[in-house]
């Protein structure tokens, strides 16, 4: 194995090959300028140039290579003189190093021992031209690859043991490539982007992605799964919270048509109960007027009439405020409310409505108030359709039709409102279907009334079901829970 230059010189040697190296110091004082920015000052480092064999070429380039830079000329000189020198070094400078196999005091080292000990004192980057040095704390530079050059030579053996004549194997010349030590590039701040082309950068550690790729990719897949889960979740959410309102605002559409049409069953009693005190009115209006038109018109009296015509008005007013009370739309919407008051009103708005159906009505209200969370327009319709629903099981009885309102403590956090008649019962195979949609055993039911009323009193966090009483009739229980 030669330097190419030096087999240039030999000529035509008869029946010899074998493998060429070129390794130029043009090339390490390119590398020099690659790592070291606006370089001024080129250091050599080495064994004396006629006792090296791969580099010795490069005393002869000297003069062409480092054109335009100052040489510091360390060939041939005693280690510590070495390590003195190179720590002391200008800025912008780099040392080229061909090899020290002994020093200038014939001390023996092998190269890559040297190599260390200068690199440790450095203070500046070193360029190399043959591989094994780079790991001993060398930047890089175009360097020799053993291994391929070994196998060009194993190759030029095979074919002369297979019998080829060494004469007729033209020399192979195995270019230099360029290697570099990342960590000594780390160490200098050096870019990849300044160094040559096709450059190749060995020892680098992997960073922490690089190191724990398949456990980063796990993570990160880990994550990725979680953010979408958590994406579909909160668009499930939106959608269920969408679907929520929009369920409360067709059940509540749903309840004023049924609250519409209870007050259309109900018109011939609320129109009873207005025409009461409008009658009353009348007659005490026309009865004050004969009043007057005496000679000696009774003052007391006409205050009295006054004070009935009053009171009836303000009767008729009442009647009206439930009715436009129970008629108005308006959204679902929770407050506290008593309980007992909104017994009490439904069973006043359905008063005469009862009467004109020999229905006897009683109220049985728990003492004092059962405050509750609750919509107390929507609660008295369920109330009225649970009433209505009664006095309607019990047309077909001659006698006997009563409805008992209760109120009672269920528990100390819910309360218990019962509806029970004295009619015939609902059938016991029709229990568990009284509040589906559209069930009825009405001729001209809807089917619709039970079915809101158990939407009402879920949408209150209650429990509403139906029974046959022991002693006859049917019972409708609701509970509710109490204001905490």
């Amino acid at each position: 194995m030669l330097e190419a230059t030096q087999l240039a010189k030999l000529g035509q040697v008869a029946n010899v090959t074998g493998v060429a190296i070129r390794n130029s110091l043009a090339d390490a004082i390119k590398t020099a300028r690659a790592v070291v920015p606006a370089l001024d000052t080129i250091v050599l480092v080495g064994d004396s140039w006629d006792r090296q064999s791969l580099f010795r070429h490069w005393g002869e380039e000297i003069p062409t290579a480092t054109s335009g830079l100052k040489v510091i000329d360390l060939v041939g000189q005693k280690m510590p003189e070495i390590l003195k020198r190179v720590a002391e070094l200008p800025e912008r400078s780099a040392i080229v190093y061909s090899g020290v196999f002994s020093d200038g005091a014939g001390t023996y080292y092998p190269p890559a021992t040297a190599m260390r000990l200068i690199a440790d004192e450095a203070n500046c980057p070193i360029v190399v031209g043959a591989e094994p040095l780079l790991a001993a704390g060398a930047i890089g530079g175009y360097s020799l690859i053993a291994k391929e050059i070994g196998t060009a030579a194993g190759r030029l053996a095979l074919r002369v043991l297979n019998g080829e004549q060494a004469g007729d194997i033209p020399p192979v010349t195995h270019e230099s490539k360029p290697l570099f030590n990342w960590k000594q590039m780390q160490r200098w701040n050096v870019s990849e982007s300044s160094l040559p082309q096709q450059s190749e950068i060995r020892f680098r550690e992997p960073n922490l992605l690089e190191q724990y790729r398949w456990q980063t990719m796990a993570v990160a897949a880990a994550i990725l799964i979680q953010a979408g889960l958590i994406m579909f979740l909160l668009h499930e959410r939106h959608l269920r919270h969408s679907a929520e309102v929009e369920s409360h605002k067709r059940m509540t559409e749903l309840a004023h048509v049924n609250r519409q049409a209870t007050t259309g069953e109900l018109s011939s009693s609320i129109a009873h109960e207005l025409n009461q005190p409008l009658g009353s009115i009348l007659t005490n209006a026309e009865t004050a007027e004969l009043i007057l038109k005496s000679d000696q018109p009774d003052l007391e009296e006409i205050r009295e009439i006054l004070a009935d015509i009053k009171r009836d008005d303000q009767r008729a007013g009442e009647v009206i405020r439930r009715l436009r009370n129970f008629l108005k739309r308006t959204p679902f919407e929770t407050r506290d409310v008593d309980l007992n008051e909104v017994m009490g009103e439904a069973f006043r708005f359905l008063s005469v409505q009862a009467s004109a159906r020999n229905v006897a009505l009683y109220l049985q209200t728990a003492p004092g108030a059962l405050r509750i969370k609750g919509d107390p327009i929507q609660l008295q319709q369920v109330i009225l359709n649970l009433v209505v629903n009664a006095m309607d099981a019990m047309a077909s009885i001659p006698y006997g039709r009563t409805v008992i309102g209760r109120t009672e403590w269920n528990g100390g956090s819910s309360v218990m409102i019962s509806i029970s008649d004295s009619g015939p019962g609902i059938p016991a195979d029709k229990l568990a279907q009284v509040f589906d949609p559209f069930f009825t055993t009405k001729d001209q039911g809807m089917g619709i009334g039970l079915s809101i009323a158990r939407t009402i009193i879920l949408a209150h966090k209650g429990q509403i079901w139906a029974e046959n009483q022991s002693g006859g009739g049917a019972a409708f229980h609701f509970s509710l829970p109490l204001v905490a």
